[in-house]
């Protein structure tokens, strides 16, 4: 039987680039994404591959539960949760909408796809799961003269970042990987939609962004961070979350103790 994945957000960017590798490499595809058009031009342009179709929005409780119903029922051997929105801006001035959109599609929707799917997984011993982030996931401690307003898309990266590391330590021993991917700014339509224009600032391709993936996953890597050339960096990081982590104590540190 062949491999099978399923990607979302699979119609542009970082989702298509991922779905074109994987049915190089002689995947049968679930793609989904919420432009129906898009989907049946990715299938016919590639008639040497296996390719199912699924129009759902994932902004919506029906369009998590219609992809969920496929993670549970089908053989994955790979989910890749890619699907995303922006909305870059301050929080007060993120419409309600907007703000419930985000958290569906970057929070809910693959918290719910990856529950979906990994008992399978783990019942077959073998499969894989890949969460799209971003670097902006480390961005928290950064003063607003460093970054754009974006509080609630940091926000959502960050817990994708912290739920893939979680569910790698949970899954250890089953056969199951989990890895989050987490990119700088790439060259897709993704900030377009946003209005910004990017043209000036160098990008990395969504074809690296892929490639850095899928060897990260041969490495052992449960964050991957494509552009980042010295991954000591990134284990800085997490040796000092576990150090703040293991330093808690049940009395009040002295600091609090005045006043």
């Amino acid at each position: 039987m062949n491999k099978l994945a399923l990607v979302t957000g699979a119609t542009s960017g970082i989702g298509k680039a991922f779905a074109e590798r994987l049915a190089a490499d002689g995947y049968d595809l679930v793609i989904a994404g919420r432009r129906k058009d898009r989907l049946d031009e990715f299938v016919a342009s590639h008639p040497e591959a296996n390719v199912r179709t699924v129009a759902a929005d994932l902004s919506t409780d029906a369009g998590v539960d219609a992809i969920a119903e496929v993670c549970a029922s089908q053989p994955l051997t790979m989910l890749v949760n890619n699907a995303g929105v922006s909305h870059y801006m301050p929080l007060a001035e993120l419409p309600a909408d907007k703000a419930r959109e985000l958290v569906h599609v970057k929070v809910v929707a693959p918290t719910m796809l990856t529950r979906a799917a990994v008992a399978g997984m783990q019942q077959r011993g073998d499969g894989a799961i890949i969460n799209v982030a971003g670097m902006i996931a480390f961005s928290g401690p950064a003063p607003g003269s460093m970054m754009p307003r974006r509080a609630v898309y940091a926000g959502t990266l960050a817990h994708l970042v912290a739920m893939s590391q979680t569910l790698s330590a949970e899954l250890a021993g089953t056969g199951v990987k989990v890895q989050v991917v987490c990119p700088g700014v790439v060259a897709t339509e993704f900030h377009e939609r946003q209005g910004l224009d990017m043209s000036v600032v160098p990008r990395m391709s969504a074809d690296d962004v892929v490639r850095a993936s899928l060897r990260g996953l041969e490495l052992g890597e449960v964050v991957v961070a494509p552009g980042v050339e010295d991954a000591g960096l990134l284990d800085a990081v997490f040796q000092a979350d576990l150090a703040a982590f293991g330093g808690q104590s049940p009395e009040l540190a002295t600091r609090y103790r005045a006043g």
